[in-house]
């Protein structure tokens, strides 16, 4: 099997790997999914990622499907590095292969303006026209016109605190302190017409290429806030030259007043993914972000 023929026929990948008729080697790929690297027979390199065997549960139902649309979306937007969708089928997600680099500040200048033309892209609507995850848990992806607080509480709060509360990771303490970022989600000032962004940006989701770019990879993509891809990027000690970034994509395309104290607010929805989905070892995390949520309400609206 070489490259064009894995294209024609993309459905005889698992054929293939089942007969061991291609070199498969583990690379690392994330918390979900196990990974490999792929060699065909004209050198090609191929990443592939399925769901790991002996997993408590299947995948499930339109879970690569998903990656696969948002992939492709955001490829089509022509702004920013995004791996080619090979292979999209149920149990199974090819891509292609990106060499890595080392991080440098001239690719994260690079990645600041083109992550600021992937936003300006736009969407039709808040969600999108594909069925969501976040991580392996599902996210309502039903489009929406807004305003963007009433979505983002409603699809991308409430559920993951719902399933946190209810998996014992946060306490009725905890839930109650995170109900007032809800209540008080109006005070924030942060509505804006929907932008094409990644939706799961945490730095563990950008990939330094050897071309000296900066690509994009395991995306939760949808119509969002464009604030979220930046505030995402800050969390768990941020990438390499995150402040390159930010002053390029500033210089790009400037941020509302406010964007500051809104950064817990956006970082709340992936830490209570994270609660939802690992425990409570993230129960502080959710926490100490909603308390300076509250704090920076009021300032919103007014600091830059």
């Amino acid at each position: 099997m070489d490259l064009a023929y894995l294209r024609a026929h993309p459905e005889q990948l698992p054929t293939f790997l089942t007969h061991q008729r291609i070199r498969e080697t583990p690379v690392s790929g994330g918390d979900i999914c196990a990974a490999s690297r792929l060699t065909l027979d004209d050198g090609h390199s191929v990443f592939a990622k399925t769901w790991p065997e002996g997993a408590k549960r299947p995948v499930p139902a339109g879970f690569f499907a998903t990656e696969a649309a948002g992939l492709r979306w955001l490829r089509e937007a022509g702004a920013v590095a995004v791996p080619e969708v090979l292979v999209a089928l149920p149990e199974l997600l090819a891509l292609e292969w990106v060499d890595p680099g080392e991080p440098t500040p001239e690719a994260a200048d690079r990645f600041g303006r083109e992550l600021a033309e992937l936003h300006r892209t736009g969407a039709d609507a808040f969600g999108a026209r594909w069925p969501g995850f976040i991580g392996a848990l599902p996210a309502d992806n039903t489009p929406h016109d807004g305003p963007w607080t009433e979505w983002f509480a409603r699809t991308r709060l409430l559920p993951y605190l719902r399933r946190s509360v209810d998996g014992g990771a946060l306490t009725s303490a905890d839930a109650a302190l995170v109900e007032q970022v809800i209540t008080r989600i109006g005070e924030f000032g942060a509505d804006e017409p929907p932008a094409r962004i990644h939706g799961d940006l945490w730095p563990g989701n950008l990939l330094w290429g050897d071309d000296d770019r900066v690509w994009l990879v395991d995306p939760a993509a949808h119509g969002g806030h464009r604030e979220t891809d930046l505030a995402q990027l800050a969390l768990f000690g941020g990438p390499p030259h995150l402040d390159r970034m930010m002053a390029a994509y500033q210089e790009s395309w400037p941020l509302a007043d406010g964007w500051r104290a809104r950064v817990p607010l956006h970082q709340l929805h992936l830490l209570l993914v994270h609660t939802a989905l690992f425990g409570a070892a993230y129960r502080d995390s959710v926490t100490r972000s909603a308390r300076d949520a509250l704090s920076g309400a009021g300032r919103a609206t007014v600091d830059r």
